[in-house]
């Protein structure tokens, strides 16, 4: 199943998509779009182009997992998201990724503009192999 993956950011929104065999997740997109009907456009856009078959959308909890504002916020996205794609939308913990993701542009010495612009794909990709994994 192609699966895509979005790690919701207020300016700026990461991607990444699983080929059909769900082995691997990869970096596809970053976004740069705060309108958020826009950003569901382009999103459901690409899933139709890519051929996806379920979204999955990062839920960042609180570190002790608690839900607030942007919790809620990313579920209304996430349904909206499913409204205007017709596909199902799954949210997955997302507690840690961008962490995770400056680390591994550290270990690869990935600085200034070019990691701002992965940054967030790459936080995407560690949402997705998280959910692939979790389904194993």
């Amino acid at each position: 199943m192609i699966i895509l993956a979005v790690d919701l950011g207020k300016a700026r929104t990461g991607l990444a998509i699983c080929d059909k065999t769900e082995m691997l997740a990869s970096p596809l997109a970053q976004i740069s779009e705060k309108d958020t009907e826009v950003l569901i456009d382009k999103i459901s856009s690409i899933a139709q182009a890519r051929e996806v078959e379920l979204i999955v959308v990062g839920l960042p909890k609180n570190m002790d997992g608690s839900e607030g504002e942007s919790a809620q916020n990313a579920r209304e996205f996430a349904k909206n998201l499913s409204e205007k794609s017709g596909l199902v939308v799954k949210m997955q913990d997302e507690r840690g990724t961008t962490i995770t993701a400056h680390n591994y542009l550290n270990a690869t010495n990935t600085r200034g503009k070019k990691r701002k612009n992965v940054v967030d794909s790459v936080a995407a990709t560690i949402i997705l192999q998280s959910f692939l994994d979790s389904r194993n």
